[in-house]
């Protein structure tokens, strides 16, 4: 950036970031485990309809990677974050004061809409400032946030709803104070870059930079080995978001477990989902040549953990499957798959590619919400979702595989 900007300006940025993921996931995660108090509000419905509040978010985040990847490189990153975090906090307290379905699925797509400003912003910023020999460590520490955002949720919102026996929309209401206090640190941490911005693109020649976007439109989003990316991360992500929808209403009808434990075994996920993603960042770093195959070990493992929990008899055996998923799933390989496509895409376009990367990961939690509720009301079990869950998980990884082959085979000749 400019000279202004402090050598340790990017322990401010990764910081900043995973402190932004810990809150939009006490948000993403604090409504599964209540929705039985949220229906004693709006009266009873269909497990399609709740699926769907969870499905409107995620619309409305999804719908905003690719356009908040332009607002971000036209504006900047802070002021594109700032209003659009103010839309999520609006979405939030829309929610909170919500009395029928119709009313929350409004606030769940106004909150996604709001939060879809963040990936873009928070991956260019970590892209540009964090040390190269540090990029790694950086993504899985931002990363970092979603699991211990998301153990916050799970057990708070039980703790807060099902334990102290307070109004399912306090939990909420803390949600949306909690996103207006980051709105404060985006203003104070996050430096303005946008006379940077106008300088670089009064030095740029507008017949180049027409010329460069063309080229690189035309052919380098799509390539066959990006496009295994994209698909393995729709996977990926269907499986995650599908146990962090549907996992806790799951445990709760058909497997017995209640009350305040819910939010305990389903946060198995996140206890060891720091040291997973750590872990496998630095062995990433460290074997760069073979970020592919700790890419498709920790895909098959996932696929195991998946399809095997549902066999699981009780709640210990199934926190000890969900400790182990969350040390090798998703957010275990979400760095060194961030990482794999940074080196795969074309220099120019690096940040347009992780946006449409996370397009594809991000739409598969507008389809796995909504889709394993019609197949629950249509079966009377959750088993079949998650079955699909894990075979798609599977394609993902092989068709992932297959494309990379050639690759792997030269890396290793």
């Amino acid at each position: 950036m400019s000279k202004e900007v402090s050598k340790n300006y990017w322990k401010t940025i990764v910081f900043t970031f995973c402190l932004g993921w810990i809150v939009i996931w006490i948000y993403r995660a604090m409504l599964s485990p209540i929705y039985g108090e949220i229906q004693g509000t709006i009266g009873e419905q269909t497990n399609t309809a709740m699926g769907l509040i969870s499905s409107c978010y995620f619309f409305g985040y999804t719908a905003l990677q690719i356009p908040s990847g332009y607002l971000v490189d036209r504006f900047g990153q802070k002021r594109v974050l700032i209003p659009g975090f103010l839309v999520f906090a609006a979405g939030a307290f829309s929610i909170a004061t919500a009395s029928s379905l119709t009313a929350i699925y409004v606030g769940s797509v106004l909150a996604g809409v709001g939060c879809g400003t963040y990936y873009g912003a928070a991956f260019s910023l970590t892209a540009q400032h964090v040390p190269p020999e540090k990029k790694g460590i950086g993504t899985a520490i931002v990363n970092s946030g979603s699991a211990l955002g998301m153990i916050l949720g799970m057990t708070g919102s039980s703790f807060v709803v099902k334990q102290l026996n307070l109004p399912w929309q306090t939990m909420v209401v803390i949600s949306a104070v909690l996103i207006v206090l980051l709105v404060v640190w985006f203003a104070i941490a996050i430096k303005d870059n946008m006379a940077e911005k106008k300088a670089e693109k009064a030095a740029e020649p507008v017949q180049t930079v027409k010329k460069e976007v063309t080229e690189s439109s035309k052919g380098s989003l799509f390539r066959i080995g990006l496009v295994s990316c994209y698909l393995l991360y729709f996977t990926t992500c269907y499986a995650y978001y599908l146990i962090v929808t549907w996992l806790p209403s799951f445990l709760e009808s058909e497997r017995g477990i209640s009350g305040g434990l819910i939010g305990v075994v389903v946060s198995m996920i996140s206890v060891t989902a720091v040291p997973g993603a750590l872990y496998f960042a630095h062995l990433s770093d460290k074997k760069k040549s073979q970020k592919a195959l700790i890419i498709v070990g920790l895909e098959i493992a996932a696929f195991v953990l998946v399809a095997v929990s549902m066999f699981a008899p009780n709640a210990a055996l199934l926190s000890a499957i969900l400790l182990l998923y969350g040390f090798l799933g998703k957010m275990a390989v979400d760095p060194v798959l961030i990482s794999y496509v940074s080196d795969k895409a074309d220099p120019k376009n690096v940040a347009t590619t992780l946006g449409m990367f996370n397009f594809f990961g991000m739409s598969s939690s507008v389809i796995a919400p909504a889709l394993t509720g019609k197949i629950i009301d249509a079966t009377g079990s959750g088993e079949m979702g998650f079955y699909i869950g894990a075979v798609l998980l599977l394609v993902g990884t092989v068709f992932f595989l297959m494309c990379n082959a050639k690759s792997l085979k030269a890396k290793h000749a």
